[in-house]
């Protein structure tokens, strides 16, 4: 089958032009469709799920001379300094992103066209993008090589070409919006847990638990049969209580560990689950039961915190960091949602011209689930 004929040569997109504030983000009905090299697909894109990542590059927040929280601020205007695009770092990969790029990791889609060496019985078929590129000839934990709407242009755009490894095929009810609040939050999420080893009941405390990450984390513990502590604004509490929360504890008490004490016990925590960072991190370990586990995707509350080494020695806890999932992980998660397991959680949906508002709302933090963009 010809498909050619069917992709136009341009597309819709947005794209981001440096380092920045919100204007950096520049939609365009002039973009050239992508083509796929060998061993890739071209996707047309149906939805594209928003993540932190994505203010994240653009604020320049990743970069290792920052040192301060992804505020509402920072999220609008960028990180301030004197620093240009050539001399900063865009990625946690520490390499320098390549201008124009557009942005968008979480890719629900069809495929339109396959390059060589994959077979074309894949074109129209309804795929979920993994946004992780890897090498899987290197070590577990060091393998990721690029990353969609980073290191190579993602999904806030009508097409974009991936690696036909990395497009899973995917049946199921749900819309494209929906299914493209998983890839990102649900995989980071499933990491956190794999890796902290989660068992049923355990007691697990989840920080940013209405983010998208957040409530991923609440829904996979909820499977795993744990006892779920969330830590989210007081605004939030009806709604993560019926996602199935059993303890609730608002971010604004001014003692939040003597909260979760006060529920769980001193020291009777077996995991922390910890997408926040900043200053709670501190009474995080000391909330952690000896053995206990802690798993950290994020640190948008402050990346450098202060840590009493004797809870991490005398307690023999253990401590994760999680950027790369593995393929396997995220098997697990599509598999999770085939079955209907995991419940999409969509706040709303924006068009792409409507991407600087929507990354506005973003980084308000007011909703609970996630902000997806639909082409």
């Amino acid at each position: 089958m010809d498909t050619k004929q069917s992709v136009p040569e341009k597309m819709r997109a947005v794209l981001l032009t440096g380092f920045g504030g919100i204007d950096k983000l520049e939609y365009r009905d002039d973009v050239p469709v992508p083509h796929p090299a060998a061993g890739e697909v071209l996707v047309r894109v149906g939805a594209c799920g928003m993540n932190n990542t994505d203010i994240n590059l653009r604020t320049r927040w990743y970069d290792r001379d920052v040192n301060e929280s992804l505020s509402e601020d920072v999220g609008l205007k960028g990180v301030g300094g004197s620093k240009s695009d050539s001399e900063t770092s865009g990625t946690w990969k520490e390499e320098t992103i390549v201008f124009p790029r557009i942005q968008g990791a979480a890719v629900v889609g069809t495929i339109a066209q396959v390059g060589g060496s994959v077979d074309s019985v894949r074109i129209g078929e309804r795929v979920i993008v993994d946004p992780q590129v890897r090498d899987l000839s290197l070590p577990e934990r060091a393998q990721l090589v690029a990353y969609l709407g980073g290191e190579r242009d993602g999904g806030f755009a009508e097409y974009v070409v991936v690696p036909a490894e990395n497009a899973y095929a995917i049946e199921s009810s749900l819309s494209d919006a929906e299914l493209a609040t998983f890839p990102t939050s649900y995989d980071t999420a499933e990491e956190m847990l794999v890796r902290a080893r989660l068992a049923r009941g355990e007691t697990v405390v989840i920080t940013g638990a209405a983010g998208g990450v957040g409530t991923a984390l609440v829904q996979l513990s909820l499977i795993r049969g744990a006892t779920v502590i969330a830590i989210a604004g007081a605004a939030k509490e009806e709604r993560l209580r019926a996602l199935g929360a059993h303890h609730f504890v608002a971010r604004e008490n001014p003692d939040v560990r003597g909260a979760i004490e006060a529920i769980e016990g001193e020291r009777a925590v077996h995991v922390v689950a910890d997408v926040v960072g900043g200053p709670f991190f501190t009474d995080s370990l000391k909330l952690l039961c000896r053995g206990g586990r802690y798993s950290t995707a994020g640190a948008i509350a402050g990346p450098i915190q202060p840590m009493d080494l004797r809870d991490l020695i005398y307690k023999d806890l253990e401590m994760y960091g999680i950027t790369c999932p593995t393929p396997d992980t995220f098997k697990s998660v599509i598999n999770h949602v085939a079955s209907g397991r995991l419940k999409p959680l969509i706040e709303k949906t924006y068009s792409l011209k409507d991407l600087p508002l929507a990354q506005t709302e973003l980084v308000k933090r007011n909703h609970v689930g996630k902000l997806v963009v639909v082409p």
